[in-house]
Formats: C-alpha cells, sequence, structure tokens
C-alpha cells in the first residue's frame, strides 16, 4: 500500500499583502544564453505583490518615515514615478491609510497609471517637459503640489537614503542566500541606482568578492552619460538623480532601447518567462558580455513583468513606430547579439 506522503511543517501565513513583498523566486535560466558554460540566475521581481522590485523601498521609505516620526497617517505623500514606484507607494499607502498624489508624465504606462488609481492614489499628470526634460517637470510639479497641500510630504526616492537601504536588507540577501554566497557578477539596472547600491553594500559588507555591473541606458544622463531619446521606463534618468551623484561600480554597460525589445522577447522565446524591458536590457547585457563570464555563477535581477508592456515592447507597431526597428530587424537583434 502506497503511503501518503508527509505533509510538510507549515510556514506561518502572511499577515496582510505588506508581508508578501519580499521572497520573491530565484531561478536558473539554462536556455538564454545558448551556451552551458554560464550558470544564470534571475531574480523574479515581479512576484512582489505589487508586481515589481519597488515594493521593497515603497514599504521601507513609508514604514521608515512613520517610525521616525516624518509622517502620520493624516499626512499626505507626493512622489515622482514613472510607474512602479508609484504602484508600490499606492499599495503601501493605501494598506497604512495615508492619502498619495503620484505625479506621472505622458509616457507612463497606462496600466500603471490605472493600478495606482486603483489603489486610491491621485493622479497628476504633467503633459508637457520641462526645458526638454519631463523628469524635470515632474520634480517641479512635486514640489509646487507640497507646497500648495496643507500636510503634504515629499519622501523623494531620487534622493532617499531608505531607497537604497530597502535594498540592502532585501533582494540580494535572498540571492546570497539561495546562491551560498558564490555569486561572480551580478548585473543590476539601474534608475535612481537605489538597487545597485543595495546590492552592492551588502555584498561588500559580507566580504563577497561579487563583480556588480550597472547596466544604463543609452541616452541616459546617469554615470556622465550624454542625454538622448529614451523609450523603456525603468532604467535610465534624464537627469542624475541625488542618490547617484559619486556612486562607482565594477563596471557600467549601456543597452539601447532596442537591445531591451529584443531581451524581453528572446527571454520570452527561450524561457517562457515575461520580463519588463529594463529585464530584457539587463539580460542583453549579460549575453553582450558572454565571452568573459564563461566559468561564472552570475545573478540578475529582473524588475518587473511583461504583461505590463504588451502594448509597447511586444507590440511591432509600437517599436516601429517608436524605435524605427522593423520585426526583422528585431528578429536579427534576437538571434545575434553583434547585430
Amino acid at each position: 500500500m502506497v503511503q501518503p506522503a508527509r505533509m510538510p511543517d507549515r510556514a506561518p501565513v502572511p499577515v496582510g499583502v505588506v508581508d508578501l513583498i519580499g521572497h520573491t523566486p530565484l531561478v536558473q535560466l539554462t536556455r538564454y544564453l545558448g551556451r552551458d558554460d554560464i550558470a544564470l540566475f534571475a531574480k523574479l521581481e515581479a512576484a512582489n505583490p505589487g508586481g515589481s522590485a519597488k515594493d521593497r523601498p515603497a514599504r521601507h521609505m513609508v514604514e521608515q518615515a512613520l517610525a521616525r516620526g516624518d509622517i502620520t497617517r493624516e499626512s499626505t505623500l507626493v512622489e515622482s514615478s514613472s510607474g512602479n514606484m508609484g504602484i508600490g507607494l499606492a499599495q503601501i499607502c493605501r494598506y497604512h491609510g495615508i492619502a498619495l498624489i503620484c505625479v506621472v508624465d505622458v509616457n507612463a504606462q497606462s496600466q500603471n497609471v490605472a493600478i495606482m488609481a486603483a489603489l486610491g492614489a491621485t493622479i497628476h499628470r504633467v503633459t508637457q517637459p520641462l526645458n526638454g526634460d519631463f523628469l524635470a517637470a515632474r520634480m517641479a510639479a512635486v514640489e509646487r503640489i507640497v507646497a500648495e497641500t496643507p500636510g503634504a510630504v515629499w519622501l523623494n526616492q531620487y534622493v532617499n537614503r531608505d531607497n537604497p537601504g530597502a535594498h540592502q536588507i532585501g533582494a540580494i540577501v535572498e540571492i546570497d542566500a539561495a546562491m551560498g554566497g558564490a555569486i561572480d557578477t551580478l548585473f543590476v539596472a539601474t534608475s535612481s541606482t537605489g538597487t545597485a547600491q543595495g546590492c552592492r553594500d551588502y555584498l561588500a559588507e559580507q566580504g563577497r568578492e561579487t563583480r556588480v555591473i550597472a547596466v544604463d541606458a543609452q541616452g541616459s544622463t546617469l554615470f556622465g552619460g550624454t542625454p538622448g531619446t529614451r523609450f523603456i521606463p525603468g532604467m535610465g534618468a534624464g537627469r542624475e538623480p541625488g542618490l547617484a551623484k559619486d556612486q562607482v561600480f565594477s563596471r557600467v554597460v549601456r543597452v539601447s532601447d532596442g537591445r531591451c525589445v529584443a531581451g524581453c522577447r528572446r527571454v520570452a522565446e527561450r524561457e517562457a518567462l515575461l520580463v519588463g524591458g529594463s529585464g530584457g536590457g539587463v539580460l542583453e547585457a549579460v549575453r553582450g558580455l558572454a565571452d568573459e563570464l564563461a566559468g561564472q555563477r552570475v545573478a540578475v535581477i529582473l524588475h518587473d513583468s511583461g504583461t505590463r508592456y504588451l502594448d509597447t515592447i511586444f507590440d511591432d507597431a509600437w517599436v516601429a513606430h517608436k524605435l524605427g526597428l522593423s520585426p526583422a530587424d528585431i528578429r536579427r537583434m534576437i538571434d545575434d547579439i553583434d547585430a
């Protein structure tokens, strides 16, 4: 007679949505690179309840501010976001009963804005850039709203040290534990640089010799870059945020918008995994350096899901209109890293 399997010990049941933040899956991707001399591991941050890595700093910034008395539940938070941070803040603010005004611009994904609104955020949309820069326009709008709104507070993800602090106690701790401390190289997309800083600082604290590669967008001003047109959200910056000033990583790799699209579509084809634009860029950064990574254990953080980019990155018409790339162009990039 077959004996019934022993039931595993029960894990504690999470209390509230905030307890679901973190402990996201780490998966080995064996097909993406098309070679077996690199062990590639991906942290799937889309498994957070708000759908991205930004859930971690959103929770940490709000709860640390509450603990310090910088804000109360009667405060109104105001923040600039292109999408994921806004969703993370809308979620944590709704949970704690705090009002949120989220300042977005015309480039924000409509689905992301709808999610923020569904979670109770008030949306303020900036329609014109300031001196050609939408980020500057959003920041100016935040400053004006804070000045005009009683009890308003700007946590400011771009300078707030609780942003990298969240990552220093977050995904990298989980990756490090799962990989037994044996991470040769870590690739992280950069925008505010909070994720990359937190990961780098944790690894240094632990005495790891891991190289941390900052993946930035072509057209981003980070790390002395030349400003240019960018269409993929979640990576790069139109102007250097305070957190990014004087930050140094093992290496900076810049990827084009087209490479981000190719990466997203290649991982969908080869791993049946939908990832967001910055994740596609990070994976292509790994593929571009594959020869020098031979023999290594490599980790990447994939910040969000491709399900939020079905009308852009996964839409041929959008790619042709915005990036000037035909399906044949993208096919060549998917198949050949040098295309």
